[in-house]
């Protein structure tokens, strides 16, 4: 709901509430899942193109301009989940070399260490923020963190 009312006040989607579904996960957990589709602009072709090649997502090499405190925080609540005393960042996506960018980029920008994890199937790879890094990774992202995805860094 966060996203869609970001995207809404930037006029990126309709008004029309997210359809809010259900699934069943690991261990038989019941899961909620939002839907909405964004509009559709040419001028956004770029961010496409930054993010493809051939039609494979990667990363592209200039990240570190793009992640930003707020982007870090989005990409927690869209793709983090908790370990223990620590965070993953689901990566599964993303190549390795892909992955190795993130981690330079989560250090040179934010000086948060990190390392790359197989996630159990070839390659497809997760990013684990160590646990000394997370007072850290608080501190930044703690402004822009909804309070009902707070539950990700405690």
């Amino acid at each position: 709901m966060f996203l869609h009312k970001l995207l809404f006040e930037l006029g990126y989607c309709h008004s029309n509430l997210p359809v809010i579904t259900t699934r069943l996960g690991k261990k038989g957990k019941l899961r909620k899942v939002a839907k909405f589709s964004t509009l559709t602009y040419s001028s956004f072709n770029w961010i496409y193109d930054f993010w493809y090649n051939n039609k494979i997502k990667h990363v592209p090499e200039s990240i570190d301009q793009y992640l930003t405190p707020l982007a870090l925080a989005i990409w927690i609540m869209e793709d983090g989940a908790k370990v223990n005393q620590s965070l993953k960042f689901i990566t599964n996506s993303f190549s390795y070399n892909d992955c190795l960018l993130l981690i330079k980029t989560l250090n040179s920008n934010f000086n948060i260490k990190a390392s790359i994890q197989l996630a159990g199937k070839k390659d497809q790879y997760i990013i684990f923020i160590w646990k000394e890094s997370m007072t850290d990774l608080i501190s930044i992202v703690s402004p822009y963190i909804i309070p009902e995805m707070k539950y990700k860094l405690i």
